[in-house]
């Protein structure tokens, strides 16, 4: 996972480095594991030999039993297998994925192979993790003097604040950053938190706190000590966005799929169809209400089960019928502003794990943004999924999420739909669908260089005429 060649690229929770056990035990597992791994590569091998349009059949392996998955595979003609078999792309689960990366697993994945995970996604899909990786990499920016970094005045109320990346809400860590954010806390006691254990999603666990009291005994009630010494589930308290914009009374966000293929060079694309999706109950800050999940949570599977949930349209908007709201009520610039807020927000925090991602060329995710908009129109990261559900609850979400699936397959599959690693992963235009290229360093890259060799033979021909 080095940048090259003698580089050992930094990986989390890697803190020293010795010779592997294949080295010290030059033929240890030649039998069980290295034998058969070397017989299924040389199979996979064996119609490479043949023009790619007389390939043998694509095999595709899947953890997960979605409509929307086996209908897109079938319709290319590829076949299923399990995992024991020869595949060449797997849609797996997060924990099959970290098994297959895993030394202990032997396997070693040949060049017509493709996995929808990257091997340590959760620097991103944690929230403890994508937490800590923004502010380092806002520090290492501010260190180096990038102009990106610059902040406010600190005699502002409030103190000084990042100018162009402050878009996640202030956050710490329990029970790592216990004292920070109770000292935090005592600059304004009024104000409310939202707490999140780091490894769940779906709502799972999350409550929202306005008195130190009552974080303390829940701690007490749950046994779980936020002294920073002792080692415990962590969580994730941020300070409670209590001013989102509302429409027809109700608290909504956002959820956009972000489809990244490289990490270096950085390829990302965002999905256009997006959606909102709403609370059931009508926004209150009041403090009896501060416990109704239907008020403040927009999770579908919170939501699902109340009471006012609207099975026909699943409390959801498309991000087109947003953007004409907000352009018909706020203005077309304004809009274009919190749209390009949005952009910029989703490309500087996948520059924020870029570093630290094992950018593996078998790889590429679909990441799910949860993005909301505070009554000002300007837009906050709560965080993002790297397994987004693919569970369809009504037939325009079975439309997109079909759709997704198919857009994400003509893009990271080379134009003859042939798996193969050592393609550029720089599709056509025409394949795009609808995703819109977020950022691909390595075009921007090719770019640069053209202006600059055309700059320089600008420079030579015009001193022709000196």
């Amino acid at each position: 996972m080095g940048h090259g060649f003698g580089e050992l690229a930094k990986v989390r929770g890697i803190v020293t480095h010795k010779i592997s056990p294949f080295e010290q035990r030059a033929f240890a597992n030649v039998i069980s594991k290295g034998v058969p791994n070397t017989l299924r590569r040389i199979r996979s091998q064996i119609f490479i030999v043949a023009p790619r349009h007389e390939r043998m059949k694509i095999c595709f392996c899947t953890d997960l039993d979605k409509s929307v998955l086996i209908s897109n595979f079938e319709k290319r003609g590829w076949v299923q297998v399990t995992a024991d078999d020869d595949w060449n792309f797997y849609w797996a689960g997060t924990g099959t994925c970290r098994n297959i990366f895993s030394v202990d697993s032997g396997y070693r994945m040949h060049d017509n192979q493709l996995i929808n995970h990257f091997p340590n996604h959760y620097e991103l899909s944690r929230k403890d993790l994508l937490v800590k990786n923004i502010k380092r990499y806002r520090k290492d920016l501010e260190r180096d003097g990038n102009p990106l970094a610059e902040k406010t005045e600190a005699n502002i109320p409030g103190g000084s604040k990042y100018l162009y990346l402050d878009f996640i809400p202030i956050t710490f860590v329990l029970p790592a950053d216990y004292n920070m954010f109770v000292e935090e806390y005592r600059k304004n006691p009024q104000s409310t938190w939202i707490m999140k254990p780091c490894g769940k999603s779906q709502g799972a666990g999350i409550f929202l706190i306005n008195k130190l009291s009552k974080l303390k005994r829940w701690s007490r009630e749950a046994k779980t000590s936020f002294h920073p010494q002792i080692g415990k589930e962590s969580y994730v308290i941020s300070r409670y966005i209590e001013n989102p914009l509302l429409i027809g009374g109700k608290k909504f966000d956002l959820r956009l799929y972000v489809l990244v293929t490289s990490f270096r060079p950085l390829k990302a694309y965002l999905f256009r169809l997006g959606f909102c999706r709403f609370c059931t109950v009508k926004y209150d800050t009041s403090v009896t209400e501060l416990d109704n999940m239907y008020v403040h949570l927009t999770n579908v599977s919170v939501q699902k089960h109340g009471g006012e949930y609207n099975n026909h349209h699943g409390g959801k908007w498309s991000v087109q019928n947003l953007r004409l709201y907000l352009e018909g009520t706020r203005g077309k610039e304004v809009t274009d502003k919190l749209f390009g807020s949005i952009t910029w927000l989703i490309v500087h925090s996948l520059k924020a794990v870029s570093s630290v991602m094992a950018s593996d060329r078998h790889c590429f995710e679909c990441y799910g943004y949860d993005i909301i908009i505070d009554n000002t129109l300007k837009p906050w990261l709560v965080e993002v999924n790297a397994s987004p559900s693919l569970t369809s609850t009504t037939a325009n979400d079975r439309i997109l999420k079909y759709k997704l699936i198919d857009n994400i397959l003509n893009i990271v599959l080379p134009p003859d739909g042939v798996p193969d690693v050592r393609w550029s992963k720089i599709p056509s235009p025409d394949m795009l669908g609808n995703f819109d290229l977020l950022i691909d360093e390595e075009i921007a890259a090719q770019d640069d260089n053209i202006q600059n060799s055309n700059n320089g033979k600008h420079r030579s021909n015009s001193n022709r005429w000196k």
